[in-house]
C-alpha cells in the first residue's frame, strides 16, 4: 500500500481570497500559498482577513516549506503572519519572491525564512515532496501550477490561471507538460481555480487590452493621461508604457506599490521601459500635458490610494483638471462598485474625462472562463477533482462543468474552508473537518473579534448613548445626573426636549435602585443600562450601544 496524501484547506474555498492549502505526506506538511483577503463593507475598520493559521502553528515542527504559485496578495499576503510562529523556507519564482521579500522586510520577519527561487519547469525534492513547477499564464508574471508527484500519483494544483494564447511576455501555459503527465501516469487529483467558472466563453488575451490602450492614447493626444491599474499587473504596465512611448510620452509612476513593483520588474528584465522615458512624478510639471502618462495605483478606489486622493483633490503630486484623461484599466472587484463609482464622479466633477471598462476593452481577467477550464480538464483528464479558489457559486459551477464533460459526479468532492480530503489506494475521501475562524487584522492581529465587529456595526447603524450619573452608595444618594452623552443616536442641539425627557425617566429608575438597602455598584449599572435602553427603543425604535457610566463619591 502506498502512503496516503492528505490535503487540508485553510482558506480560499467559499470566498475569493486568503488562499492556503496544506498537503501532508508521511507526517510532513507542504503549504501551497498563504494569502489574505481584503474586507468587505460588513467588516468595518478591518484591514485584512487571514486564514486560520493556528492549524499550521500547532504543527510548526512538521511544516517543510511554503510554495507560492504567484505574487498576488491573496496568495502571499499572510506569509508575514505565518512566519511569526512557523520558521520555514519559501519557494517561488524570482519575481514572486521579490514581492515576498519586500513585505517580510517591512514586517521584520525576513530572518525567519530562506527564499528559494525556482524557474519554469524546475522539479525540486522538498522533504518527502517531489514538486514540479509548470508555467501558467495569469495577470501577473511568472505564475506556476504545481504538479506534486506523490506515492498516490500526480496531484495538480493550478494556482490562478487562464489560457492566454498571446501573452505579452510570450510565456505560454505549458499544457504540453500537463498532457505528458496525464499520458504517463494520469493526473490522479486536480485542484483547479474556479473564480470564473460561472462565466461562459474564454478569457480574453492580455494582448487584446494593449490594442485598446493604444487607441486611447492616440485619441487623446495633447491631453495628460492617468492610467490606473493593479500594481502587480506588470504586463498591463508594459502595454500602457509601450502605447504611451510610441506616442512620444514620458512615463511616471504614482503610488508606493506601483513604484516598487516597476523597479523590481525592470531589475528582473520582466518590464522593458527605457530609462530616458521614465521620469519621477515630481518632474511631470517640466513637460507639456500631452507628453505625460502617469501609471497609478487606485483602480479599486482603495481609501488612501493615489487615484482616490486625486478624485478628492488631495494628491500631493497630481491635481486633476479639464486637460486630463483618466483610464481605469480594471474591473471593480465585487463589493467595490459603489466606491469606484464615487471616485469616477469625483474625477468627472474636477473636469476630467474618464474611460473605464464599461466604455471600452481596457481590462482582461486573469482567471480562466468556462472555455479555458474545459481545455484544462480535457488535457489533464483527472481521476479525481476538487474545485478550489472561489465562492460557493464558483465552486459549484466548476463541479457542474466537470460533470458536463463526462466526469463521474462521485469523483468530484466539494470542500469549504476547514475541509480535508485524503487520497489513498481506494480513491479520494473526505477527512477530518475543523471549524476555521477568520482572523481579522486591524493594526495588529488578534485584537478584533466577532463581538467587536458587532459593536462597530451597531455604532455605524445606530450610534451610542452614554448615561452618566454620580452616586453616594454609602448614603444611597444620587449626587448628580443623569446626563446623556450621545453620538449617532440623535443630534443633541436639536433634541433637548427628548434628552430632558429621557433623563427624567432614567432618574426615577436610578432613585428606585438606590432605595434598596443592599444596593451595589453593578446593580446600579444594570438598572441604568436597562432604563436607558428601554427609553431609547420605545421612543425612537433604534438600538444604539448603551455605555452606562457610574461615578462614586
Amino acid at each position: 500500500m502506498a502512503a496516503p496524501v492528505t490535503i487540508t484547506f485553510l482558506g480560499g474555498l467559499g470566498e475569493v481570497g486568503r488562499n492556503c492549502a496544506a498537503v501532508e505526506i508521511d507526517g510532513r506538511i507542504l503549504v501551497v500559498d498563504c494569502g489574505l483577503m481584503f474586507p468587505g463593507p460588513d467588516l468595518p475598520g478591518i484591514d485584512q482577513v487571514l486564514p486560520d493559521l493556528r492549524w499550521l502553528a500547532e504543527r510548526a515542527d512538521r511544516v517543510e516549506a511554503v510554495i507560492c504559485t504567484h505574487g498576488h496578495e491573496d496568495h502571499i499576503g499572510a506569509l508575514r503572519h505565518l512566519l511569526v510562529d512557523v520558521e520555514v523556507p519559501i519557494y517561488g519564482s524570482a519575481f514572486t519572491l521579490a514581492l515576498v521579500r519586500s513585505r517580510l522586510e517591512e514586517a521584520g520577519v525576513l530572518k525567519r525564512t530562506s527564499l528559494v527561487p525556482v524557474e519554469d519547469g524546475d522539479r525540486r525534492r522538498i522533504g518527502p515532496f517531489d514538486v514540479e513547477f509548470i508555467p501558467m499564464t495569469h495577470s501577473i508574471p511568472s505564475g506556476f501550477a504545481i504538479m506534486l508527484h506523490t506515492p498516490q500519483g500526480p496531484i495538480m494544483h493550478t494556482g490562478d490561471f487562464k489560457i492566454d494564447l498571446e501573452p505579452v511576455d510570450g510565456r505560454l501555459s505549458d499544457l504540453a507538460r500537463v498532457g505528458a503527465v496525464a499520458g504517463e501516469r494520469g493526473v490522479r487529483l486536480l485542484l483547479a481555480d474556479s473564480t470564473n467558472a460561472d462565466v461562459a466563453g474564454f478569457a480574453a488575451s492580455e494582448s487584446s487590452v494593449g490594442r485598446s490602450l493604444y487607441d486611447i492614447v492616440h485619441e487623446h493626444e495633447g491631453r495628460r493621461l492617468v492610467v490606473a491599474c493593479f500594481a502587480s499587473h506588470i504586463h498591463r504596465v508594459q502595454q500602457i508604457a509601450d502605447a504611451a512611448i510610441e506616442h512620444g510620452r514620458y512615463i511616471a509612476t504614482l503610488g508606493l506599490s506601483m513604484k516598487r513593483n516597476v523597479r523590481i520588474a525592470r531589475e528582473l528584465g520582466l518590464l522593458k521601459l527605457p530609462s530616458n522615458r521614465l521620469i519621477d512624478i515630481a518632474q511631470i510639471g517640466d513637460h507639456e500635458p500631452g507628453e505625460i502618462c502617469i501609471v497609478s495605483t487606485g483602480s479599486q478606489a482603495e481609501p488612501r490610494s493615489a487615484l482616490t486622493l486625486m478624485a478628492q483633490s488631495d494628491n500631493r503630486w497630481v491635481k486633476i483638471g479639464p486637460e486630463d484623461t483618466v483610464v481605469l484599466s480594471s474591473h471593480p472587484i465585487p463589493g467595490n462598485e459603489a466606491d469606484v463609482d464615487r471616485v469616477i464622479d469625483g474625477l468627472v466633477r474636477l473636469g476630467a474625462e474618464v474611460v473605464h471598462s464599461g466604455h471600452v476593452h481596457v481590462h482582461a481577467s486573469g482567471h480562466g472562463r468556462q472555455g479555458d477550464l474545459r481545455i484544462l480538464h480535457s488535457v489533464a483528464r483527472p481521476e479525481w477533482f476538487v474545485p478550489v479558489h472561489g465562492e460557493v457559486r464558483h465552486l459549484t459551477a466548476h463541479k457542474r462543468l466537470a460533470e458536463g464533460m463526462g466526469m463521474d459526479p462521485d469523483r468530484i468532492l466539494m470542500c469549504e474552508d476547514g475541509g480535508q480530503v485524503v487520497l489513498g489506494d481506494d480513491g479520494l475521501t473526505h477527512g477530518e473537518q475543523f471549524a476555521p475562524r477568520e482572523v481579522y487584522v486591524d493594526g495588529i492581529v488578534g485584537d478584533v473579534g466577532p463581538g467587536v465587529l458587532r459593536d462597530r456595526r451597531t455604532l455605524g447603524d445606530d450610534g451610542f448613548v452614554c448615561p452618566i450619573i454620580t452616586v453616594d452608595l454609602e448614603r444611597r444618594v444620587l449626587v448628580s445626573g443623569p446626563k446623556l452623552a450621545t453620538k449617532g443616536w440623535v443630534w443633541e442641539p436639536e433634541s433637548a426636549e427628548l434628552l430632558a425627557e429621557a433623563e427624567a425617566e432614567i432618574r426615577s429608575h436610578v432613585l428606585d435602585a438606590l432605595a434598596d438597602h443592599d444596593v451595589e455598584l453593578p446593580v446600579i449599572e444594570r438598572r441604568l443600562r436597562r432604563a436607558t435602553g428601554r427609553f431609547v427603543a420605545d421612543r425612537t425604535r433604534r438600538r444604539p450601544i448603551i455605555v452606562p457610566t457610574v461615578l462614586t463619591v
